[in-house]
């Protein structure tokens, strides 16, 4: 529910409390007064999402709260109400920043109907606000592959539905692509897709991106905050990388799933919202299960249907394709003029692994569109694929750099990675050393980290014990490293 706090300003006492009573019947939070002073006095107090303010009052003009009202953090929404209306006096409150007007005398449907179209605002505002920050991916789900026609039939045969999806498969193969044509082709498509990036918000937090967080429900919470389930309200929720939340999320989350309800931290009111839900995981998710690291319960309840995206290793016939497609796009981007690619070019594109799948088939294409000249072909050398590595799925090794070491020692440092003689057993990846051109210890140090996540499949705990480290310490390296850039394995 976006309105739930809603104050009254009227001096009738009769219409006062009509209007409070068949908004307490509607379940909402109401507080009634019949001054400006003792509104002024509530608003500097407390948080309201709707105000009701009547225009003629015995201390002053109901107009002139609302300029005060508009520099408040998150004002609330105005309606004016008078028993003289006139078509200047309305034009000049919803000049002033009134939301809407009525006359005296008013019915209870003529109510419900400011109270439908406040609540539809009030959440097009949060949802515009969340989505203002999200950048689309631009890659679209093409290919003529057998897999891929299979994996577009799936999307077509469960997009209309109301099926919980859990999408599966490897690091940049387009889970989160799969998970947006299910949004746009469902009955859902017009209202809101939020996407929540499970990878990417730290343990302490994640509970309040899900679920909203109350007024000083922790430190630094300084106002109400709807969480993403809330926003997607009558939409659909993405839940990326579902596999990194805690434990005790994951049992907040079985409840949403079963019941549609939940509380915000920090309060004790039950919301209840109806959304579709998608997540996505680059793990097994039944493995996690047998290792206790997810809920059994949890696991069914998003496994309803399941579907898998396969690797670019299992579609070579699209490679061409999605290659071509990439320059097509990405020189439009760049704002470059090429005509296609080099035959050498090509051959090299189609013969490489592609161990960071269709995401670093693209990367490689960005990077080269920027090398080329203008009206020219990509050539062989502006794709870099001379170091291509086996479909192990690990980052190519930096230039300059062995990638093969028994044990390493050193000083103890500020990072936290103490002074290990031995990489356990566990790590698929060995850990970088000098070569011919030296490199510094923080980037050895960065690509053992990367390594050891990806020989995890992102999870994060496991790759903390294996590299003896603090889950702090880690989400503290990896903050820095996707600050500068870098491809951190299990995000998408």
């Amino acid at each position: 529910m976006t309105l739930e706090r809603i104050l009254i300003l009227d001096d009738e006492l009769v219409i006062r409390k009509a209007l409070e009573e068949q908004l307490r019947r509607k379940r909402f939070s109401v507080c009634s007064v019949s001054t400006l002073k003792e509104a002024e006095n509530h608003l500097r107090k407390d948080e309201f999402d709707l105000l009701f303010l009547d225009v003629h009052l015995p201390d002053g003009n109901g107009t002139e709260i609302l300029e005060k009202i508009a520099n408040i953090p998150n004002s609330p929404l105005v309606v004016m109400i008078t028993g003289y209306g006139t078509v200047e006096s309305a034009v000049s409150c919803m000049r002033a920043g009134a939301f809407d007007y009525i006359i005296k005398p008013f019915s209870s449907s003529q109510i419900d109907v400011l109270m439908k179209k406040a609540q539809d605002y009030r959440q097009m505002v949060k949802v515009n606000e969340y989505l203002s920050n999200e950048q689309a991916d631009g890659v679209e789900l093409i290919g003529k592959s057998e897999p891929i026609v299979r994996l577009q039939d799936m999307v077509k045969k469960v997009a209309p539905t109301e099926a919980t999806v859990l999408i599966c498969g490897e690091n940049g193969t387009g889970k989160e692509l799969v998970a947006s044509e299910l949004y746009r082709s469902s009955a859902r498509r017009s209202a809101p897709f939020i996407k929540v990036n499970c990878a990417a918000v730290s343990e302490t937090l994640i509970e309040s991106e899900f679920f909203g967080h109350e007024k000083g429900s922790y430190t630094g919470a300084t106002q109400r905050r709807e969480g993403r389930f809330e926003l997607a309200d009558g939409g659909t929720i993405l839940l990326d990388e579902i596999s990194e939340i805690s434990p005790k999320v994951q049992a907040k989350l079985l409840r949403v799933l079963q019941e549609r309800e939940f509380e915000r931290v920090g309060g004790n009111k039950t919301i209840k919202v109806d959304v579709r839900v998608i997540a996505t995981t680059n793990r097994d998710l039944l493995k996690s299960v047998e290792r206790g690291e997810f809920r059994q319960d949890l696991y069914y309840r998003l496994n309803v249907f399941p579907i898998h995206v396969p690797p670019l290793r299992e579609r070579l016939g699209d490679i061409t394709l999605l290659a071509k497609n990439f320059l097509q796009k990405l020189s439009r981007k760049h704002g470059k003029k090429l005509t296609g690619f080099e035959s050498d070019a090509l051959r090299s594109i189609e013969r490489h692994d592609w161990p960071g799948n269709v995401r670093e088939l693209q990367n490689t294409i960005e990077r080269a569109v920027i090398l080329s000249e203008d009206d020219s072909k990509v050539a062989v050398s502006s794709l870099g694929l001379v170091m291509a590595t086996a479909s192990t799925n690990v980052p190519a090794p930096v230039p300059g750099v062995l990638t093969e070491v028994a044990a390493y020692s050193g000083g103890g440092d500020s990072s936290g990675l103490g002074t290990p003689t031995s990489i356990p057993e566990e790590v698929t990846p060995s850990v970088p050393v000098l070569s011919s051109e030296p490199v510094s210890l923080e980037e050895i140090e960065k690509r053992h980290i990367l390594a050891t996540l990806e020989s995890t499949d992102g999870n994060r705990t496991r790759a903390a014990k294996m590299l003896e480290i603090s889950i702090r310490t880690l989400r503290n390296k990896i903050a820095l490293y996707r600050k500068d850039g870098e491809y951190i394995p299990g995000e998408e």
